[in-house]
């Protein structure tokens, strides 16, 4: 490989990365697979403890498509086996252990999932699950595999240290977790793993696991979390603060603009193919406006999830609604029995609400209002006339039905 090639393939490559272990190691690993026409195996372990995925996830999905469109073939993992353990990683208890129809419904859609940012294709993808070989381990394996790791370094963890600082137990079977993840490197051979930072443990443990297998040391990079739609806490559906990599257009694209102005160029890097320089002079304000700069990063994300013509619709029905203060043109039907209903109960019966406790909050916030009305009591009853419009926030609006 040409030395020109090399350094470009290792910039597009090193991009957003917070860590590559080792620089040096994955330069030559691409030298070899080239000068030796062979494909690198890039491993990408999912543990499938829910069953979708937001753009938090794409941020390695997309560092596995480089490699894919550079010739090289991802390897996913589905942690069918070692979900059954569950990874204790920023955790400060032990995880409860998923059965294995939840395991296998997760798995299926989150490969669905993952191919709205990766390759398919067989040339590029190969998808593994470590069932396939740890389940056929004995206690002797076992044995030699645990061997390759003291109590010591396993404690070195910081999840672990903390746990342990506090008193809070520490199964002895989650001391497994990180070796059974390191294994999977072994079985399918990989030259490089990829993972956020919560993972640099575990993958670090892989390269030493591999050297005792008598196998080259994989190269393990590092990507950043992904920060919340909040701006303060990682993305994440428990938080709420996520963009779903299966949302509605206009959802996903109001989310993005609801992001604070100081995650811009963290989330042009991320997602997006942007040149660096681009980056730089949309995330200045002094060069560009930053909500014109939100607005195209909204477009970009929208249309890697979706296509390019409902990232421009998504576009111009957020300048309607919020620009031009005008309601959206298409309103999903919120169909409710004649006669008064209460207002919590119509809340959650639009699927503005997963519950009527946070419909509740939601009417206290003072968020919803029924034809521009804001309605604060939560004691509430209405009987809104047929067409009449429900909004709740700022992106989410229906229009009544009476049945």
């Amino acid at each position: 490989m040409h030395e020109t090639e090399l350094n470009e393939q290792v910039g597009l490559l090193s991009r957003g990365c917070e860590a590559i272990y080792t620089d040096n190691d994955l330069k030559q690993r691409l030298t070899h697979a080239a000068d030796n026409g062979r494909q690198l195996r890039v491993k990408l372990g999912l543990d499938p403890t829910a069953p979708d995925i937001h753009l938090g996830h794409t941020v390695v999905l997309k560092k596995i498509r480089q490699f894919q469109d550079l010739g090289h073939k991802a390897v996913i993992i589905i942690g069918d086996y070692t979900a059954r353990v569950g990874d204790p990683t920023g955790v400060n208890k032990t995880r409860p252990v998923l059965s294995p129809e939840e395991i296998a419904e997760n798995a299926t859609t989150y490969i669905e999932q993952a191919g709205n940012v990766i390759d398919t294709s067989a040339e590029t993808l190969e998808i593994r699950r470590n069932s396939e070989w740890l389940a056929g381990l004995n206690l002797a394996d076992l044995l030699k595999l645990a061997a390759n790791m003291t109590v010591a370094q396993m404690m070195e963890r910081d999840t672990f240290k903390r746990r342990f600082s506090s008193d809070t137990p520490i199964g002895v079977h989650e001391f497994f977790y990180p070796l059974m993840q390191a294994y999977d490197s072994v079985c399918i051979e990989a030259d490089v793993e990829l993972g956020g930072n919560d993972q640099t443990f575990n993958n670090l443990v892989g390269r030493e696991i591999q050297r005792a297998y008598d196998q080259p040391p994989q190269i393990v990079m590092i990507m950043p979390i992904l920060v919340g739609t909040d701006g303060t806490e990682k993305m994440s559906k428990s938080t709420g603060n996520y963009v779903g990599v299966t949302d509605e257009p206009n959802d996903m694209f109001g989310k993005v603009m609801s992001i604070p102005d100081a995650l811009m160029a963290n989330y042009f890097t991320l997602l997006t193919d942007l040149p660096t320089k681009e980056i730089a002079t949309l995330c200045d304000a002094g060069k560009t406006h930053p909500r014109e700069a939100k607005a195209r990063l909204g477009r970009l994300i929208v249309e890697q999830c979706h296509d390019a013509k409902a990232a421009q619709a998504a576009s111009d029905e957020f300048d309607r609604v919020f620009a031009e203060k005008r309601q959206p043109t298409d309103m999903p039907a919120i169909k409710t029995p004649a006669g008064p209903i209460g207002l919590v109960s119509l809340v959650t019966t639009a699927g503005f609400a997963r519950s009527n406790g946070e419909a509740r909050r939601l009417i206290k916030q003072n968020a919803v209002s029924l034809n521009d009305e804001k309605l604060t009591d939560i004691d509430a009853e209405v009987d809104p006339a047929d067409g009449s419009v429900l909004r709740v926030g700022k992106r989410r609006f229906g229009r009544i039905v009476r049945t």
